[in-house]
This record gives C-alpha cells, structure tokens and sequence, in this order.
C-alpha cells in the first residue's frame, strides 16, 4: 500500500502538533540569549558555589565508601559461655611473693591463687622490670630443686616424703616442697602461721625470699576465664582458701606488715577488642591515702555483652563495660576488711550489637542530586539579591538620591 502525499503532510503534522504540546512541560523555559545580562556579581557568585559544591561533592563522595557502625539494642538470650577477662596491673609497692588473684562467682565456683594464664613481673621501686628467673622445676637430673626464684636447695633423696604436719586430706600424701605444705594448710582450712618452722619452707628459704622483695613491685598480667554469672576477683597478700563457707586471706606470714596497694591499671578488658571500644578503666593510677596506709579498693563494673559484625559478616562477641569505684581505708575505727584491690561484676540483660555497613548507591546519588540543586538555587537567590540591590542603587545615584 503506497503512502501519498497528502498523507505524509497529515503525518508531518501530527507530529509537530505533538512536539508543541510536550513543549509545554519544559520545566526549565528558555530566554533569548540578547535579553540575558551578565554581571561581575554573578560571576562571583557562580565560582563560590561551583567551589562549594565541589567540596561538597567530595565530601559525600568520601563518605559514601567509609563504613558507617550502626549501634541496636536486643536482650541477651547467650547460655552456657564464658568470660574472659584480660588484665595487666601494676602494684608500685607490693611485692609478687605476697599477692594472690581469686575469682569467685554467684554459681559458687572459686579460683583461689590462679596461676593459670597469669604472670607475674618483679618490678625494682623505680618500676623497672627485674631479670626473670627460672620457672619452678621439680626432682632435676642431679635431684636438687630449684623455686621459682631461680634458687638452688639441697638434692633430695630418691625416696623423700616430705611430711604435710597434719594437713594431708589422704594418708600417705607427701608434700616435697613449701608451696605443697600450704596448699595442704589451704585445702585443709589451715592458717600457714609459721614457715619457719617447716622443713620444707626453711629448706627453700620462704622467709628469706619475703625479706628480699620487700620494697619491690609486681605486675600482674594474663587472662581469667569465668562463668557468665556476676562475681568478682582480687588481688590481695597472702594464701587464700576456703573455711565455714567463707573466702580468707592467711596473712599470718605477713603479720607487722603494712600492704600498700597503690597501683596502675595498664588494660582491663572482658574479651576481645573491637573498633572504636573504650575501656574506661585503661591507664588509672591510684595511690592509697594517708601515707600508704592499707586499703581495699573496690570497682563496681556493668559488663554489657556486645556483638561486633564485619562487613564480611564475620561476628565478634565481647563485651563493654561501664564503672563506679570506691575506696575504704583500714585503718583506725570501722577499719575492718581486707586490704586489695576488688572487681564486682555483673552483667547487663540487654545486649548491644554494632553492624559496620555502607551508604546504598541511590543514596549517594540523592545525597549528590541534592546538593547540586540546593547550592544552585541558594546561589541564585544570593545573586537576584545583589543583581537588584545594585540596580537600586545605581539609580538613586542618577537621581542623586543615594546619601
């Protein structure tokens, strides 16, 4: 079917009809360019906001591929896991043969004297780390023993059976060294009252080694793991262990002394680091008062369990921690307790977890669109602005009005 020439005239018309109607919609009309004036103001004006906008643009830009962390709130249902607690503490005045790290908790679970993933520094009173020594090594191969200061003592026959002095809970139990004897007095529920009158601790030179570090400091450093359950664990002088149901210090081989527990908190942490966590607790430094008298210093901590999740997806469980501290001098009237440094924990129902992400591409587009479009049109309310104050201005000036 041929198309004829009235045709294409009808068709051509149509679609100029068309294009002068979709002309009404232009939003943006235009002026001739013969009625446009272009003023030094506007210039101006022109390249501060195309400055402005910019910076504003690389601003949003920057933004757009840094991670954001947003923070939600949820109830902790987490069962059956454990806390870990990371320390590092400095005591300037009391020495490492004196002090002893306990954990107790509301389940009824003790650790008493923990060794276990916990060291312990000498420090000379100027806080400088003294020369580690050997640690503790039994029966060697010419039958001498050794403590764990690094000090040789007689070789000990093949058969040796030290004795407990009573405190054996079986029969037949031997106690070869000073520290075996006290942990027979402590399982026992026996005050270690007087070291010098057993073999063992006289062999090994207990007292002697009490008398040598007086003056030193200790730093205590490692990790606890306990039941998530509220709690607390100290640091104190003396043997602790457990009579009538109560949590005791044997400090009977310490008797006359004055325990000074001034000392500095280098890290104190439940579980691992995240980004951004602080640590209210890291770099405090306390001095007992009136002239190094003993005091118990005691740190009331809200744990709030937290979760840490990547962008990878990878979850971090750990905790942050809030802190209220108090001190009590032992000395004089109502000076009853025991001289240390005490962590009262318990642990927050509601559990925090921080989400890392990024701005969605839309948004950054939005964030641009919007930026481009508002400076613009601040800019050409500023500029209308000046165009007209000028205008105003220039004729009161031919009409000699201007003052």
């Amino acid at each position: 079917m041929e198309t004829t020439s009235s045709d294409q005239v009808l068709i051509s018309y149509n679609m100029e009809d068309i294009i002068s109607r979709l002309k009404n919609f232009d939003a943006y009309p235009k002026t001739l360019e013969d009625f446009r004036v272009r003023t030094f103001s506007g210039a101006a004006v022109s390249v501060v906001a195309g400055l402005f906008i910019f910076w504003l643009f690389v601003s949003e830009f920057i933004y757009y591929f840094s991670v954001e962390v947003k923070p939600e709130l949820f109830v902790d249902t987490s069962r059956g896991e454990k806390l870990r607690i990371n320390m590092d503490v400095i005591f300037h005045n009391l020495p490492c043969a004196y002090l002893s790290v306990d954990a107790i908790d509301i389940s009824g679970d003790h650790q008493l004297d923990v060794d276990h993933n916990i060291f312990k520094k000498r420090l000379r009173p100027d806080g400088s780390p003294l020369p580690a020594g050997p640690t503790k090594q039994e029966t060697l191969g010419d039958g001498s023993l050794k403590t764990n200061e690094g000090r040789e003592v007689a070789p000990l026959p093949a058969d040796y059976c030290g004795s407990c002095y009573g405190a054996e809970l079986i029969p037949g139990t031997c106690c070869n060294t000073c520290d075996q004897v006290q942990e027979a007095y402590r399982k026992k529920g026996w005050a270690f009252t007087d070291p010098d009158s057993i073999e063992q601790c006289v062999r090994e030179g207990f007292s002697q080694k009490l008398q040598e570090q007086m003056g030193e400091g200790c730093q205590v450093y490692g990790y606890l793991l306990v039941n998530k359950v509220a709690g607390n664990f100290h640091f104190a002088p003396g043997k602790s262990f457990q009579q009538h149901h109560m949590h005791v210090h044997d400090l009977q081989p310490f008797k006359n002394m004055r325990f000074n527990l001034s000392h500095s908190i280098n890290r104190l942490s439940f579980g691992k680091e995240f980004p951004g966590i602080i640590n209210p607790l890291d770099g405090v430094v306390k001095n007992s008062e009136k002239d190094g008298a003993a005091g118990m210093f005691q740190y009331f901590v809200k744990i709030v369990p937290t979760t840490y999740e990547n962008l990878d997806g990878t979850v971090l469980n750990t905790n942050q921690f809030s802190v209220t501290e108090h001190y009590k001098t032992l000395s004089g009237e109502a000076g009853h307790g025991l001289p240390g440094v005490f962590f009262m924990y318990e642990l927050s129902p509601i559990m925090v977890k921080f989400a890392e992400g990024r701005k969605s591409f839309a948004h950054f587009l939005t964030g641009i669109c919007a930026i481009i479009g508002g400076v613009f049109t601040v800019a050409g309310i500023v500029d209308s602005f000046i165009y007209q104050g000028m205008r105003t201005l220039k004729k009161k000036i031919e009409l000699g009005k201007a003052s």
